[in-house]
């Protein structure tokens, strides 16, 4: 054997012997290797050389046999596992406790214990359960311990509540600071222990006191402050950590209180300020949320932020539409519209300041194709929106229906920038809201022909329609994506020329003498030129369907020329006195002669002839 050959059998030798020593060390010192080194075959191990060292099998080897070798990772627990492990144990506990409840319900009934002492076994037990639960969490029963600290909170909340409204042993002050201090030491307890649940159960326990302690009084100061405390203390929970279900809890349970003493005690006449002022408080705190959270915990691609920007794009919307409701209902009767309108622009400015502070916060995308993130561009949707709501309060309806068609644009635009399905959604639902509205319900009063607000707002609506459809080629969409709002644009602008046409000659019939022979003759002409707009309206929208080989807008000239065959058929004929009669059916055969020779000459090729024309 070769020299170099020795050196390198010896040299592996001495590494295995170094690698069983560090191992030995390690399990001397409690600690757990890294990853477990896989044996090699015993025809693997080479015999050693002259003089050299015996050969040390290697650690993974030698931990097969060992008693202290480390485990191997358990496998996830299948349903049976869970069952025992986590069902059994929530199903023993409220067996306990129901069985404990009928004792001391028997207690009780048969003056075994008094009033004090039945409050007093209710608070031993109660933070007993909870020493108790941190033996099981040290042992990492995390869960057992969490169950066993819930049912010890609910016990501390019930004997409090117990002592203050059935026994009337402590004044509600008391009761009160004794459930405030309740509330605190649970949310201490779970920032220390890093645990949402018992954060949930701090937030539950902190919005039910006042329900416990309820006297029937109207403290509205009371009762509102202290709210505006819990929904600060959930704030900061939040900003420290990933617990997005405290903000949807804190949101859900002040308007539960909010809408709860507003229904009971609200009174205009001496209360509006005083409401005005918390309502506001509660909006400011709620409007604030996106600013507490970390940047780089909202616009990395990581897990939890993806949950979490869910839960701030729905409180930012819920906290709008809430705040100017309330606003509405408070305001509604005693204050012009107009006050309601600058409020609405006042919330547009706030919005508007929100968006220019998350702005510069917020990114997403990747550094090498930064785009806006999603949140600072709901800011600026929800600034357009209450500007949208401002305008009709301090103008006429139909400035109701463009405020809609101008929040779908705008929400139509953000969606295009961030990618968001979410936001082109409500942009689809605020249009069709919008085309409803303008289709059924606006009625308007017009002097001038064409230059009126009908057509103001119907342009408005074509244009965002038209928005619609570059958005759809832009992201290669379903055709349908594209083909409704198509056909959407060629009906509004069909049914708004009608209109201007039905204005004119109403105009006409308004001013003129009166006569039944003049109203006629003017029914006579109008009829006559609904038919040539549409035949006018078919033939443009062919000759575009030809020029932009668009089969699609072809079709729909067709269906609209053949519309206006059966109008000239059925009703000219016997309503059209002769002159309009000659025109109308003039005028459409050439129209339909054109037509006609069009497709014959196949100039898109539609046979595929090569032009060659017919015989």
């Amino acid at each position: 054997m070769s020299p170099e050959r020795d050196e390198l059998e010896e040299l592996k030798q001495r590494l295995a012997a170094l690698t069983q020593r560090i191992y030995r060390l390690e399990q001397q010192a409690g600690l757990e290797p890294l990853k477990p080194v896989l044996a090699p075959p015993a025809a693997a191990v080479p015999p050693p050389a002259p003089g050299a060292a015996p050969a040390v099998p290697p650690p993974a080897a030698a931990s097969a046999t060992s008693a202290h070798a480390p485990v191997a990772a358990a496998p996830k627990e299948d349903l049976e596992s869970r069952i025992g492990a986590h069902w059994l144990n929530r199903i023993g506990i409220v067996a306990v406790l129901i069985g404990v409840s009928y004792f001391l319900k028997y207690a009780f009934e048969n003056d075994w214990i008094g009033p004090g002492g039945r409050v007093a076994i209710g608070l031993i037990a109660g933070i007993g359960v909870i020493l108790w639960s941190e033996r099981f969490r040290a042992r990492n029963y995390r869960v057992f311990s969490y169950s066993l600290k819930a049912v010890g909170i609910g016990v501390l909340y019930l004997s409090l509540w117990g002592a203050f409204q059935i026994y009337h042993l402590i004044p509600s002050g008391a009761a009160f600071f004794a459930m405030a201090m309740v509330t605190a030491a649970t949310a201490i307890l779970a920032l220390r222990q890093d645990a949402e649940i018992l954060a949930a159960f701090a937030l539950a326990g902190g919005f039910t006191t006042p329900l416990l302690l309820s006297t029937g009084q109207n403290r509205e100061l009371e009762l509102f402050s202290y709210v505006a405390v819990l929904d600060l203390g959930a704030l900061v929970l939040t900003a420290i950590k990933p617990w997005r279900r405290l903000l949807i809890g804190s949101f859900v349970g002040t308007l539960i209180l909010y809408v709860g003493w507003y229904d009971t005690f609200y009174r205009q006449d001496d209360q509006l300020r005083l409401t005005f002022a918390f309502a506001t408080v509660f909006f400011v705190l709620f409007a604030m949320v996106p600013l507490t959270r970390a940047p780089r915990a909202i616009a990395d691609t990581s897990k939890p932020a993806a949950e979490f920007l869910p839960v701030l794009v729905i409180l930012a919307l819920a906290n709008a539409a809430t705040y100017f409701l309330q606003i509405w209902d408070m305001l509604e009767g005693i204050k012009p519209r107009h006050a309601i309108a600058w409020i609405s622009v006042g919330l547009a400015v706030v919005y508007l300041l929100l968006f220019q502070r998350l702005k510069a916060r917020y990114t997403a995308g990747t550094p090498e194709k930064p785009r806006p993130h999603i949140l600072p561009l709901l800011h600026v949707a929800l600034a357009t929106g209450f500007l949208a709501v401002a305008i009709p309060l301090r103008m006429e309806t139909h400035w109701v229906t463009i405020g809609w068609f101008i929040e779908a644009g705008v929400l139509l635009w953000i969606a295009d920038r961030t990618q968001t399905d979410f936001l082109r959604n409500l942009a689809l639902a605020a249009l069709g809201l919008g085309v409803v509205r303008l289709l059924f319900f606006d009625n308007f009063y017009t002097v001038l022909i064409f230059f009126n607000a009908r057509m103001a707002t119907y342009g408005v609506a074509i244009a965002v329609l038209a928005g619609v459809v570059w958005h759809a080629q832009k992201r290669g969409a379903h055709r349908l994506w594209t083909a409704i709002p198509i056909v959407a644009i060629n009906l509004l602008a069909l049914v708004g020329l009608t209109w201007e046409v039905s204005d004119f000659f109403s105009q006409k019939m308004t001013s003129g003498s009166g006569l039944w022979a003049e109203i006629h003759n003017l029914r006579l002409a109008r009829d006559f030129t609904y038919s040539a707009l549409w035949m006018a309206y078919g033939a443009a929208l062919l000759v575009v369907g030809f020029r932009k080989s668009s089969a699609f807008l072809r079709w729909q000239a067709l269906i609209l020329i053949a519309m206006t065959v059966i109008k000239v058929f059925v009703y000219d004929v016997s309503e059209l006195e002769k002159g309009y009669r000659i025109l109308s059916f003039i005028i459409l055969g050439v129209l339909l002669l054109g037509v006609s020779f069009v497709y014959q000459k196949d100039w898109l090729k539609l046979s595929g002839s090569k032009g060659k024309e017919p015989q």
